[in-house]
């Protein structure tokens, strides 16, 4: 990668200059507290349902969440590309917010799940119309400072997210993990009204999108078949989850750009790499507190700590690519895949009783690194390839790649776990686990290899 690195003095004003300044922080404060919420929620789970009485739907606020956003990204997308990102950006904060209120407010389980649905869906609302956003304001050259920015926004919340739930819930309620968040999200939201209204008239495509709401709810609720099945291991779960396959695969032959399945080089790669590169590290992240814990002994508290080491990692080398702006997006996405690839091993020989329970910290480091360097990339050199009118639909299709890659692969991970091995002993699973996820860094360092010859 020396040979593709020119030392380019470090943008430092394009954050912060007069044009994009009340941009930025619209844009940060929106991403930070949607983080927030994604760290904190899991933190307050247990104490929830338990008071809402809803112990046996443990996983359905989380798999509601993940259906409407899967649906929202199709629909921004389609709206994105159609009428601009001003119509997405100015719902995705309102049902956000109006998901907080609801659940929080809730006497219920269905009241909360709906409050939930809420949430995800203006979450997937924003992811896409964020990018577009990004997109219209910011240049090619410049798009990797934000993009670091946007990483940054995810560290505090991963680091005191989950503790600051946690002391909320128990000081004063878990319904303050949700309602505490209204105020700012209303404050984000009147930003960027104010940073919509000076955006450029959009020119809406002139080609039809294939991809559509229908395909996107059989997406969704194809991938709810398969982590339910994976999480429920019978002959009739086999069955359902067979279907949900089926249906997964039927909705994304036109929910992902042409090729993506075989990584055509170009635009398809881009998308198959987030797939692939998310997937990968999301399998290892599921799984490395209970490897730290049932292999290695330590304390509920101790054994997510690796985690945060990820979001240090991710946050440092997404700041230093840039700071680089003259590095070659192709090759940041290779070395990415490297280093996830070398974090994975770590986390392989981690989960053997017999290597050192620190490793887990060196595969949080390294592989948090290598995502740090690969996801701008992904980001710049999707808009690169996009046409205009286009972008919606192709950064809608990133964001499903990046989920369906996770969903699958942690529900990979839950079959192994329940045919080689235990929550008390899963180190023969995650030994197979570990296989899997590293061919499949491996299979991206070989498909970011080939590119077309001009963009």
């Amino acid at each position: 990668m020396a040979s593709t690195i020119a030392s380019a003095p470090p943008r430092r004003s394009v954050l912060w200059s007069a044009e994009h300044r009340l941009t930025t922080i619209a844009l940060l404060l929106v991403v930070t507290l949607v983080a927030f919420e994604t760290m904190g929620v899991a933190t307050a789970m247990p104490t929830l349902v338990a008071d809402l009485h809803g112990l046996s739907l443990y996983s359905w606020p989380f798999t509601a969440f993940l259906i409407s956003s899967v649906v929202a990204t199709v629909l921004s997308g389609r709206i994105g590309d159609r009428r601009g990102p001003a119509p997405a950006l100015l719902a995705g904060p309102v049902l956000f917010a109006a998901g907080l209120v609801v659940a929080g407010t809730a006497s219920g389980m269905p009241m909360f799940l709906l409050g939930r649905a809420l949430q995800g869906f203006g979450s997937g609302l924003l992811l896409v119309s964020v990018s577009l956003l990004i997109a219209l304001t910011f240049t090619d050259h410049e798009r990797p400072v934000i993009y670091a920015a946007n990483a940054a926004a995810w560290v505090l919340p991963a680091v005191i997210g989950p503790s600051v739930a946690g002391v909320v819930t128990v000081s004063i309620g878990w319904r303050w993990v949700f309602l505490g968040l209204v105020p700012l999200v209303v404050v984000g939201a009147a930003m960027l009204v104010v940073v919509i209204r000076r955006l450029p008239a959009h020119a809406p495509a002139t080609g039809g999108c294939r991809a559509s709401v229908p395909q996107a709810i059989i997406a969704a609720l194809g991938v709810a078949a398969l982590t339910w099945a994976a999480q429920h291991q019978s002959l009739l779960s086999l069955g359902y989850g067979a279907v949900g396959l089926v249906a997964l695969g039927y909705a994304l032959r036109t929910l992902l750009p042409v090729g993506t399945l075989t990584s055509r080089p170009g635009l398809p790669t881009v998308v198959a790499s987030r797939a692939l590169i998310a997937g990968a590290y999301a399998g290892m992240e599921a799984y490395l507190p209970l490897t730290m814990s049932a292999v290695h002994g330590y304390s509920p508290a101790l054994a997510g700590l690796p985690l945060t080491i990820t979001a240090l990692g991710w946050s440092a080398a997404s700041a230093a690519q840039g700071r680089f702006l003259s590095w070659s997006r192709e090759a940041s996405l290779r070395t990415g895949f490297w280093l996830v690839a070398a974090g994975l091993v770590c986390f392989g020989l981690v989960s053997q009783p017999w290597f050192p329970g620190w490793l887990a910290f060196v595969a949080c480091a390294v592989g948090g690194a290598g995502m740090g360097i690969a996801m701008p990339a992904i980001s710049v050199l999707l808009l690169r390839y996009s046409p205009e009118g286009e972008r919606g639909y192709n950064t809608s299709a990133m964001q499903l790649a990046d989920w369906m890659g996770s969903a699958l692969l942690i529900g990979l991970g839950g079959v192994l776990l329940s045919v080689a091995g235990s929550v008390l002993d899963p180190s023969p699973a995650m030994a197979l686990l570990t296989v899997a996820l590293v061919a499949l860094a491996l299979l991206g360092v070989r498909l970011t290899g080939r590119w077309p010859s001009k963009v």
